[in-house]
């Protein structure tokens, strides 16, 4: 029966394992990631997933409109969770 124990033991060691080096650190990389989107704001410059530069220029709950580059024409509605970073806007 001692055996048993040991068993019971190995697994619930193994299963912390995975907790702490799996799952608990995704769980804080998706509570980081919904901090940084909750924080976006009309003229912010972002970092999109796709490596592309961009100023918010409107907002509603899940989408954002992006102006890319220096043509004032080229704005792209695109979703919010495609925001990697966030560079706030500077007040002067």
């Amino acid at each position: 029966m001692a055996g048993m124990g040991g068993i019971i033991l190995y697994i619930v060691f193994l299963g912390a394992i995975v907790y702490f080096m799996a799952i608990r650190p995704q769980n804080k990389e998706r509570k980081k990631q919904q901090e940084l989107l909750a924080s976006v704001a009309v003229g912010d410059t972002i970092l999109t997933s796709s490596g592309f530069y961009g100023v918010i220029i409107d907002m509603t709950d899940d989408t954002v409109i992006v102006e890319f580059g220096s043509n004032k024409n080229c704005r792209i509605p695109m979703q919010k969770a495609a925001i990697i970073q966030v560079e706030k806007l500077e007040s002067k």
